[in-house]
């Protein structure tokens, strides 16, 4: 694409000079490692970077125009002025890459717990509709069969359109998307053309970024607020589907101008769960979808996996597919990696691993297993480093609350003193409280398996699907699957 007719997606700007060679742009992209010969370079004011400081070095790689909104020198290279280059940022990279999420059925999740789940079984309920799908999220980024790392639940705008590009050149027609708050924040989904946004549920989390609860509730409110506001014959597919036994899910019916379709348990809604009953193997429920009931019986275990099955019935259900067609892959779904996974043993003692890295989905993983526990229940519990501080001492809590053994442990301390964090946390609780510390992770798994006895459940939390560890920075493999199997060999269970 020529550089002229890309800039001219920018309705307003100011071109120094005006008047300069034009060419073909190679790429579009913020980070200086990215700059190949004629590329176009944004100059973005980061937290640690100021991308500014940056345009000599991408001038010297062949970037042959600056995106800017401060006043840069660069030799001869064009630059283009924006009073915003992240809102540039947005409009460039779709523009480059062909707005690729206008062609396809894109549909977002959002909220504190639940969204890994639900865009994997919406993702599992479109593929064996037929439909060749596309994932993005915390875990990965998946096209078709094929998996690409990724570093944040959403990537950087660049990222996601290139992705979305990709996808759309490999005949994907229908993408599953995780959407964080603060990428909503930060607009690093400006531009991308959700059908279906869906909300799951608002508990404490990235406090450290948002400051307050209110700010925090108001990022995910931006995923329905920019959902449309028309009713024309490309808008009417457009549908918030939102969790009304919460809060914040009742009041984003006032947030978005999009149909609304609803889903609850404890309030009338128009996708409802009754009669549910937890038991080891599953959960079993009566699905009522605007009054017409059906008897369900899945392999998920807990309340809040309904609520993870309702939402992503909803999305289905909204897209048109077919009732039975959605209860055949919910009910054959086993789950995600790192959400709930059993690790069962001859010994009869089972180690649970859970990606419960907040107050309430700790809290969530802990009633759900003492639904069904037969003895004592273990919950080996560290907090991230470099994050909310607050939610330290009520995790605490809701362990010594919850298990019969609590072991406070490191999760990922990153550039924080593990032993520090776990101070943060005994703070929550009182003194002389029967809880193990044991500042090693793996001695701590290693430790409740050994005392465990047979009907004993292990819940191993925080982490999940994660399979490193960083400490002072240093990133290590650490999959707490694997050290739960290792555990259990030391004992003779394989």
């Amino acid at each position: 694409m020529l550089a002229s007719k890309l800039i001219k997606s920018l309705k307003f700007k100011q071109v120094v000079p005006e008047k300069y060679d034009d060419f073909l742009v190679s790429a579009v992209t913020q980070d200086t490692r990215e700059v190949t010969q004629n590329s176009i370079f944004i100059a973005i004011s980061g937290s640690r970077i100021d991308g500014h400081t940056l345009v000599n070095e991408a001038v010297k790689k062949g970037a042959a125009m600056i995106v800017a909104q401060k006043k840069v020198a660069c030799g001869d290279r064009p630059v283009v002025y924006v009073e915003n280059t992240n809102r540039a940022m947005a409009i460039l990279s779709d523009k480059f890459y062909g707005s690729p999420s206008e062609a396809m059925r894109m549909i977002g999740v959002t909220g504190t717990n639940g969204k890994t789940t639900v865009t994997h079984i919406i993702e599992e309920i479109f593929r064996e509709h037929g439909d060749k799908t596309g994932l993005i999220g915390t875990m990965y980024r998946r096209i078709g069969k094929k998996i690409y790392p990724t570093k944040n639940t959403t990537p950087d705008i660049i990222t996601l359109q290139r992705t979305l590009n990709e996808m759309v050149k490999q005949d994907v027609s229908s993408v599953a998307m995780e959407v964080s708050s603060i990428a909503l924040v930060q607009g690093r989904v400006w531009g991308i053309d959700f059908d279906i946004a869906v909300f799951t549920n608002l508990t404490r989390d990235h406090l450290d970024y948002h400051k307050t609860m209110a700010n925090y509730a108001h990022a995910k409110s931006l995923l329905f607020s920019q959902l449309g506001n028309g009713y024309g014959a490309k808008k009417d597919c457009k549908v918030a589907i939102l969790n009304v036994d919460d809060p914040i899910g009742r009041k984003l019916e006032e947030d978005t101008a999009a149909h609304v379709l609803t889903y609850g348990v404890k309030h009338e809604a128009m996708i409802r769960a009754t009669n549910i009953v937890i038991h080891s193997q599953g959960t079993d429920f009566d699905l009522s979808v605007f009054g017409k009931k059906q008897h369900l019986k899945v392999k998920m275990v807990g309340l809040f996996n309904v609520y993870n099955i309702l939402a992503s019935y909803a999305a289905a259900y909204t897209a048109g597919l077919d009732s039975k067609e959605i209860i055949s892959t919910l009910t054959s779904f086993k789950g995600v990696k790192g959400r709930l996974q059993l690790i069962p043993t001859p010994l009869g003692i089972s180690a649970i691993v859970d990606y419960s890295h907040t107050p309430d989905g700790l809290l969530n993983a802990l009633e759900t297993i003492n639904d069904f526990a037969k003895r004592k229940v273990f919950c080996v519990i560290g907090c991230g480093g470099d994050r909310d501080h607050g939610k330290r001492p009520k995790m605490a809590q809701i362990a010594l609350q919850y298990s019969d053994y609590p072991i406070f442990t490191s999760d990922n301390p990153r550039s924080e003193d593990p032993q520090k964090i776990i101070e943060d946390m005994l703070q929550g609780i009182p003194q002389n409280s029967d809880v193990k510390v044991i500042v090693d992770r793996r001695a701590a798994i290693e430790y409740a398996i050994e005392k465990a006895q047979p009907s004993d459940i292990v819940l191993i939390a925080g982490k999940g699907h994660e399979d490193y560890q960083i400490i002072n920075g240093k990133k290590n493999h650490f999959d707490d699957v694997e050290e739960a199997e290792q555990a259990f060999k030391k004992r003779g269970a394989f």
